[in-house]
């Protein structure tokens, strides 16, 4: 009888001190959410923009709706995010801020344009949102919200009228795969449509543009709003970035040499360096080599304003696999297993491809 009621005055005590444990968790938590809070509401208005200190650094926050705020970048060389987005991250809502923040920024008429692209420099779009936010800063769509209803319905009616213009010239049919329909939408829009007599298999910028098409149609759904994006950004990237596409293998050569030495030194001995995939990385931004789920988080940074993430992400490829390439001394090894990397690890990649262009170019990036 003695040891039972010994036995239940310690399980008595065991439930005590797990209550007791309970509550001051849930106290040291509230208390990590209110300090947050009093650091974030000590502010400082300046016209449309805010400023915050917490811990030393002074973080400006873009805009404030109804005291919700906007990350905005932070005045220091440290590319960890502000507090309270560290926070959440930690318990499990990673994204929640960034998320909140893009939908107020969209509420915005007309659309401010640059913090759009700081924004999508910043952050990874929620994928709710990333089919608007690419039509917005690729001009398929204006800024001014009120316009996106009528001119959605004159990006369909030119869509509907070159695409019947090429059935009525047999350029195409019913059985033409779409990304060919796209390809020779395109053409007949840049005025570079060949006779039908003279159609022949597709050039390597034909193919890029096919490439690039293929892993549009994976994101996106929509067939018009799928040829828009794919035409606009195969323009945006020419007309932004085509002066600096010859540049980046050096690019590429001058990080690897920072970051891993001695994979250069094999890559320029064993006569690979001059032969990796340039052109599916640079030219094709990467559609073909990487899943759509990966590539849609790189093209947000190079639909925003900058084709230097592709360095980034073609380096962290090669940092990734540093130990297989250092085993193959073929070129012709390397570049085949370079274009066809196993697809399970890419997600890692490209977050870690982000934070090497983060390290190196800064949170803020707007140029080539």
């Amino acid at each position: 009888m003695a040891s039972i009621k010994d036995k239940t005055f310690s399980q008595c005590w065991v439930n005590i001190v797990t209550v007791l444990v309970c509550l001051i968790m849930e106290h040291v938590l509230h208390e990590i959410h209110q300090s947050v809070t009093r650091v974030e509401n000590q502010e400082v208005k300046r016209g449309r923009e805010m400023c915050y200190t917490l811990s030393g650094r002074t973080i400006i926050i873009t805009t404030c709706v109804e005291g919700v705020t906007v990350p905005g970048h932070v005045m220091a060389d440290d590319p960890q995010r502000n507090f309270r987005s560290a926070y959440y991250e930690k318990v499990g809502f990673r994204g929640v801020e960034e998320k909140k923040s893009l939908e107020i920024l969209l509420k915005d008429n007309p659309l401010d344009l640059e913090k759009l692209s700081t924004f999508s420099q910043r952050f990874p779009l929620p994928s709710v949102y990333r089919v608007h936010v690419w039509k917005v800063l690729l001009g398929i769509l204006p800024p001014h919200g009120d316009s996106h209803a009528l001119v959605g319905g004159y990006r369909k009616e030119q869509y509907q009228d070159v695409l019947e213009a090429l059935e009525v010239m047999r350029y195409i049919s019913s059985s033409t795969p779409s990304t060919h329909v796209y390809l020779r939408m395109f053409q007949l829009e840049s005025q570079v449509l060949p006779r039908c007599s003279e159609t022949t298999p597709p050039d390597e910028e034909n193919e890029d543009f096919l490439s690039i098409s293929r892993a549009m149609e994976e994101i996106v759904d929509d067939p018009i709003d799928c040829y828009w994006l794919i035409k606009c950004f195969v323009n945006q990237f020419h007309t932004k970035f085509g002066d600096s596409i010859p540049h980046l293998p050096k690019s590429l050569e001058h990080y690897l040499s920072q970051e891993e030495p001695r994979l250069l030194s094999h890559l320029k001995s064993s006569g690979a360096l001059a032969q990796l995939p340039y052109g599916l990385w640079f030219r094709r931004c990467f559609a073909g080599c990487l899943p759509e789920s990966s590539l849609q988080r790189v093209w947000d940074k190079v639909i925003s304003g900058s084709c230097k993430i592709l360095v980034f992400v073609a380096l962290e490829i090669l940092l990734s696999y540093n130990i297989m390439l250092m085993g193959i001394s073929r070129p012709e090894g390397m570049v085949r297993f370079l274009c066809n990397i196993p697809q399970e690890n890419t997600d890692a990649i490209v977050t870690k491809a982000i934070d090497l262009w983060h390290k190196y170019c800064g949170t803020l990036m707007h140029a080539a």
